[in-house]
């Protein structure tokens, strides 16, 4: 079933990258392909520019935080496949990629809520602390009685 690259990229039912945003361009790819790997060029660049893209101000925020290191200075992210012998495949491979990054950071990390021990467990630590150090304390030299 050939998927269709001219249409928008749907992450979630709310989040969708136009497909304008979305450059492909093709290299040739290093790794497998037989007698036509020095003529075709069936490695995918995709470049998709976070900073002007249509997500959500937070969504983007969060994808620029945890991608910097995968994007150029410009803020575009770069993401090439070549680890299939048929262009079609890693023209899919490389949107598949881009819409698990963005899903990753789609949702808004739940805050962590500050919690305290209970009083028992803080009594049960102290006093198995207490015991281990009595244990140690025990292990010191032996005065004789003579």
């Amino acid at each position: 079933m050939p998927e269709d690259f001219t249409s928008d990229l749907h992450v979630t039912a709310k989040l969708s990258v136009p497909a304008w945003e979305l450059t492909e361009s093709f290299v040739r790819a290093s790794g497998p392909g037989g007698q036509h790997v020095n003529k075709t060029s069936s490695a995918v660049q995709l470049r998709w520019s976070v900073l002007r893209s249509s997500l959500p101000g937070p969504v983007k925020t969060r994808f620029a935080r945890r991608y910097s290191n995968r994007m150029t200075k410009e803020g575009e992210l770069v993401i090439e496949v070549g680890e299939h012998r048929s262009q079609l495949r890693n023209r899919a491979a490389a949107r598949e990629r881009l819409v698990d990054m963005i899903k990753a950071v789609a949702e808004a990390p739940t805050r962590r809520r500050r919690t305290r021990p209970t009083a028992g467990s803080v009594r049960r630590r102290l006093a198995s602390k207490k015991q281990r150090g009595e244990i140690k304390a025990l292990r010191g030299k032996v005065e004789r009685d003579d």
